[in-house]
C-alpha cells in the first residue's frame, strides 16, 4: 500500500466519521467560533456600551409602558402589563439582547431572589426617592458573566402607583440583566457596520 492510498484512505474515514449534525449547523458554528475569538474590549468600554443600551432602552419601555397603562382601565390588564406582557417593542428589544427584564418596587428591597449588591442598590434608590434625591442610572457588576443595569422610573410617573399602588414614596425601578457575552456580540456587530460604511 501506497502513501497517496493511505493519505486517501485515512482523509475517506475522517469524512465519514464526522457528524453529520454538526455540517448543517455551520452558521451556528460560525457564530460560535466568532464569539471564541480574543476581543480587545477593555471593561471601560463595556460599560459604556451597556450604559448607552440601557438608557435607550429604559425609554424605549417607560414610554410603551405608560401609553398602554394610559389606554386600559382594566385592572386585570394593568397587572400584566406592569408584569411586561403585552409590550411587543419590550418583547423584542429582551429577545434581541438576550435580556431578563424586571421592574422593582419598594418591596424587592427585601426580595431575596436578587442578589446582595442588587438589594442594596434597590434600598439607595428608596432611599434617594424618600429625600427626594436625583435618581441616577447604576451599573452593577454581578460575576464575570452578569451587568445588572438600573435605571429609576421618574416618581410622578403612572407607573409608579398603578403597578405598586399608593406608596409612601413612589418608586419604580427598571432592572436589565445583560449577559457579558452578548454585549460583546453587539459591540462586534455594531464595529463591522462602522467599517463596512467608511
Amino acid at each position: 500500500m501506497n502513501k497517496n492510498s493511505l493519505s486517501i484512505g485515512l482523509l475517506m474515514l475522517g469524512l465519514t466519521a464526522c457528524n453529520p449534525e454538526r455540517v448543517q449547523y455551520t452558521s451556528e458554528l460560525k457564530q460560535e467560533m466568532s464569539d471564541m475569538k480574543i476581543k480587545k474590549i477593555s471593561n471601560a468600554d463595556l460599560l459604556e456600551t451597556i450604559n448607552t443600551a440601557g438608557a435607550k432602552i429604559s425609554t424605549v419601555m417607560e414610554d410603551e409602558l405608560t401609553a398602554a397603562l394610559k389606554e386600559t382601565a382594566d385592572p386585570a390588564k394593568r397587572v400584566q402589563l406592569c408584569q411586561l406582557q403585552n409590550l411587543p417593542k419590550t418583547k423584542a428589544v429582551a429577545e434581541r439582547y438576550k435580556l431578563d427584564i424586571n421592574l422593582l418596587g419598594a418591596a424587592d428591597v427585601k426580595n431575596k431572589a436578587l442578589q446582595p449588591k442588587e438589594q442594596q442598590i434597590l434600598d439607595a434608590y428608596l432611599y434617594n426617592a424618600e429625600q427626594k434625591l436625583p435618581q441616577t442610572p447604576n451599573i452593577q457588576q454581578i460575576d464575570d458573566t452578569l451587568f445588572i443595569y438600573n435605571q429609576a422610573v421618574p416618581a410622578q410617573s403612572p407607573i409608579c402607583e398603578v403597578c405598586f399602588g399608593k406608596q409612601q414614596t413612589p418608586l419604580a425601578v427598571w432592572r436589565l440583566a445583560f449577559h457579558k457575552r452578548e454585549v460583546i456580540r453587539h459591540m462586534s456587530a455594531s464595529q463591522k457596520k462602522k467599517k463596512s460604511a467608511q
